[in-house]
């Protein structure tokens, strides 16, 4: 029958504090860390052939997708349901949608709660829980259903 869809849900990596930075936060980027962290997400996931890229229209997620958008030549795609704050229903939708290979980049608040439903849905979890930033959910998907998952640490 072939091999099972993969798709990624990543933590946008590390970002400016919250607590000082005074703009809007849609618009607080990725500190030099963060920079250094995307650079090494997309290096592993342009190995593991990702293709299409969907982002909370925040900076930061954006900014965690470019260096792979550059790799890929393509664009990251803002897709509203990624955003901080929304209800986790939207990206389960969307992760039974997306194309085979596609990478979501979204918030700490959303990406437990979707990784619990998909676990109330029947995913085996094959690692401990990462929640950290820039950390990486890779998830097999078989007949636009969630089987499978396993997260890959941030980069050091």
């Amino acid at each position: 029958m072939g091999q099972p869809d993969v798709v990624y849900l990543v933590r946008h990596a590390k970002a400016g504090e919250r607590r000082i930075w005074e703009g809007d936060d849609i618009s607080r980027p990725l500190s030099h860390k963060g920079h250094r962290q995307a650079a090494a997400v997309s290096a592993r996931l342009a190995k593991h052939k990702a293709a299409v890229l969907y982002s909370s229209p925040y900076v930061r997620c954006m900014q965690t997708l470019e260096p792979l958008a550059e790799t890929l030549g393509t664009e990251v795609q803002p897709e509203q349901c990624l955003l901080e704050g929304q209800p986790f229903e939207g990206v389960l939708d969307l992760l039974a949608e997306v194309e085979d290979h596609a990478v979501l980049c979204s918030h700490g608040d959303i990406i437990p709660p979707v990784i619990q439903a998909l676990v109330r849905r029947g995913m085996e979890v094959q690692t401990p829980p990462d929640w950290r930033k820039a950390s990486a959910w890779v998830l097999r998907r078989k007949k636009g259903r969630i089987t499978k998952g396993k997260v890959w640490p941030p980069p050091l």
